[in-house]
């Protein structure tokens, strides 16, 4: 039986080197997302289509949204609080502080109020990279060492498993989570990507808890059972490099998919002059609003 197939459509025009960690905003109605090797943060407004910036004047990873308003980040220089109405960084801590070949890529926070985010060589180097948990008393915790490409996180609905990519293996992880303190155990593989389907990258799960996965030149994002990893569903993006995506919208059964146009010749980019912009495609399944960060 063939996959369904949906087509995303543009959403906001933008010229993002390394678009990456959707975020929405179940409060404001907004999007967050970033370029990672800009160092900017965006908050896109659907009502309007129109994206505010903000530079944070190194590497941004991630962002995710506090319980108390604002936003914790990771960027080049570690954990840190950012207010974006005041334009305000307030340091956490750096818990690679003495490898400055590396930075953060992506994360989110887990159901218990943690703030999860992944390290990478700048340069990817095969296990130079690791998996941290900022706690809510802002203790960080070693989560995996030894990890190259830290990449798309993912729990499920009844808070006892955690998914996981380490995008240059090809593999999507499966764990056991314990909610109440954060641990992780008994990894398992649900699936092992194909060479001919781009890699896996950014993740999120909707309300069914099947997992739906950017692929890094594939031009594509993928649903995938939990279990057995078949994929049943396909969005078809018009551009080689989705990075990452999230439901959003008042419904939340909006995908939101972010790309980008890193490591791209300029033949590629005129073929695809769309790379690094912002997609949108509505779909017969809905996710959750993000978990927020408790400190």
């Amino acid at each position: 039986m063939p996959v369904p197939v949906k087509i995303a459509e543009i959403e906001f025009r933008q010229k993002a080197i390394l678009g990456e960690g959707p975020v929405w905003d179940d409060h404001s109605g907004k999007l967050y997302w970033v370029d990672i090797l800009s160092g900017m943060l965006h908050l896109y407004d659907p009502r309007i289509r129109t994206n505010t910036s903000f530079e944070i004047g190194e590497p941004i990873g991630t962002a995710a949204l506090r319980e108390q308003g604002g936003l914790v980040i990771a960027s080049q220089s570690g954990f840190s609080f950012y207010d974006p109405i005041k334009d305000e960084k307030i340091k956490i801590e750096d818990p690679e502080s003495e490898l400055s070949g590396n930075r953060f890529n992506d994360g989110k926070c887990d159901p218990g109020g943690r703030f999860w985010a992944g390290t990478m060589a700048s340069d990817p180097v095969e296990g130079a990279g690791s998996l941290y948990c900022l706690h809510p008393d802002l203790t960080v915790e070693l989560k995996l060492p030894e990890v190259t490409i830290s990449n798309g996180l993912a729990w499920n609905r009844n808070s006892d498993r955690f998914f996981f990519i380490d995008t240059p293996t090809r593999n999507l992880y499966s764990f056991d989570y314990d909610k109440q303190t954060g641990n992780i155990s008994n990894r398992s593989v649900v699936r092992v990507f194909g060479e001919d389907s781009g890699f896996p990258d950014g993740m999120t799960i909707d309300q069914e808890d099947f997992l739906w996965v950017a692929m890094y030149g594939g031009g594509k994002v993928v649903r995938i059972h939990p279990d057995h990893g078949e994929i049943i569903y396909e969005i078809q993006v018009p551009v080689p490099k989705p990075t990452c995506c999230t439901f959003g919208g008042s419904e939340m059964n909006e995908l939101y998919i972010t790309t980008c146009r890193e490591h791209m010749t300029e033949k590629e980019l005129q073929k695809f002059p769309l790379s690094g912009s912002l997609f949108k495609v509505k779909l017969p399944f809905s996710g959750f609003p993000p978990h927020r960060f408790a400190g």
